[in-house]
């Protein structure tokens, strides 16, 4: 009997997704925020998006890379949530292992992508703002599509290797991921063999990428900050840099830390409530996307405007 046991699950053709555990008799009402969320990061993103490519005068290296930003956002969020969705509201709860390793694929390569772009961006403003005689020529259109290439390739070779080390794991025991979505840790402590290859390299790719990355972009703003309190006059320019400033790191923020967070606590934290770590691991899924727009977006005086004609016109 546990010899076809072992044959059945080795190469599952697939995967059953639980929704948040403990809580699936308020189904209907965690998929509230989660479906509002999701409304707010589509709609957002896509505005952000139609403006720039309308607006001649948005046609600069910080816009397209808030465009990277936007499209990274939209794959992140739209290759989880319907998904989830789809659990909460239907209790659709198989994927295909084949569909399930794509998805830990696209959530860890994106992340990456993600997280490349803040880097972009911040090194944009340091330079916009501490060398503006030299950031037309320093963020050329030619260097924006070279940095996007590099972080494009970054995140799909770094994460090439988790489909390919899940794909060859053993699921012997059972074929139950415990949370509404892949993510690649949550699915290789489900193989029933050692897989501290695949939890060893998981944790370096979250590391490496998300240490190396803040490093630049704190020095980035310190940098930034340096210049801003360096100026001789308190004038609104001034505050309103300082204002962006804060609100970005705050946006990074949201990002960082739960990305940082679930991975350890799914090392280590194994005393922590399962609960928890799928409320973790979602939130770096979720919120960014979320808002990004309003943040990068809507503190934009000229998409402020477009967007308002965007309401009123939809509106009549």
């Amino acid at each position: 009997m546990s010899d076809s046991n072992t044959t059945r699950f080795t190469s599952p053709s697939t995967f059953i997704l639980l929704s948040i555990p403990g809580m699936e008799a308020a189904h209907i009402w965690i998929s509230i925020p989660f479906c509002a969320m999701y409304a707010i990061a589509i709609s957002g993103n896509f505005a952000i998006l139609f403006i720039v490519k309308r607006e001649p005068s948005l046609h600069e290296p910080m816009y397209y890379f808030l465009c990277m930003l936007d499209i990274t956002d939209l794959v992140l969020s739209t290759s989880t949530l319907p998904k989830v969705l789809s659990i909460f509201w239907f209790n659709s709860r198989e994927i295909n292992f084949s569909a399930c390793l794509t998805q830990v694929y696209f959530i860890h390569s994106f992340s990456v992508m993600e997280s490349g772009i803040f880097v972009a961006m911040a090194v944009d403003r340091y330079v916009a703002i501490c060398d503006p005689l030299r950031h037309f020529t320093t963020m050329a259109n030619r260097m924006v599509f070279k940095t996007g290439l590099a972080i494009v390739l970054c995140g799909d070779m770094l994460v090439l290797p988790y489909p390919f080390l899940t794909r060859r794991w053993p699921y012997c025991r059972t074929n139950i991921v415990p949370q509404p979505y892949c993510e690649h840790i949550a699915v290789v402590k489900v193989a029933c063999t050692d897989t501290r290859v695949s939890s060893y390299y998981s944790l370096f790719v979250a590391f490496f990428v998300s240490g190396l990355d803040v490093f630049f972009i704190t020095v980035s703003y310190i940098l930034i900050l340096r210049a801003i309190f360096s100026l001789p006059t308190k004038d609104d320019s001034r505050l309103k840099t300082l204002g962006t400033c804060v609100s970005r790191l705050c946006a990074m923020l949201t990002f960082y830390v739960p990305v940082i967070f679930s991975s350890l606590t799914y090392c280590f934290g194994h005393n922590v409530a399962l609960w928890f770590h799928v409320v973790i691991a979602s939130v770096y899924l979720l919120v960014p996307p979320m808002l990004n727009p309003i943040i990068y977006g809507i503190r934009t005086e000229q998409i402020r405007k477009w967007l308002l004609w965007l309401v009123i016109h939809n509106g009549t």
